[in-house]
């Protein structure tokens, strides 16, 4: 069973920075791709950041120049670092992985449970 744990998020003003982290653990065979999603309150669940296998990244536009993401391959982590940080960043940050167990033959989308971010001052 594949678990995802996230660590990092909290309340920081306007301009700040916060770092998320993301681990996967479990019966892991291959990681084809990591990232992040958040979803403001009223809002539905949007794309913030991806990394895949060989470290092509995808941003929305939202965060571009803000934030990085990045994967630490031999840990099976996720990071995001997010700067210059918006009150329009407020949310809750969500783990999302793109992952094969040694038990199957496909590749299938975990999520971890969340972790809120607030900006405000």
């Amino acid at each position: 069973q594949v678990q995802l744990v996230e660590s990092g998020g909290g309340l920081v003003q306007p301009g700040g920075s916060l770092r998320l982290s993301c681990a996967a653990s479990g019966s892991i065979f291959s990681i084809r791709l990591m990232g992040w999603y958040r979803q403001a309150p009223g809002k539905q669940r949007a794309l913030v950041a991806t990394v895949i296998t060989g470290g092509i990244t995808n941003y929305a536009d939202s965060v571009k120049g803000r934030f990085t993401v990045s994967r630490d391959m031999a840990k099976n982590t996720v990071y995001l670092q997010m700067n210059s940080l918006k009150p329009e960043d407020t949310a809750v940050y969500y783990c999302n992985t793109l992952l094969r167990e040694r038990e199957r033959d496909t590749f299938r989308t975990y999520w971890g449970q969340g972790t809120q971010v607030t900006v405000s001052s």
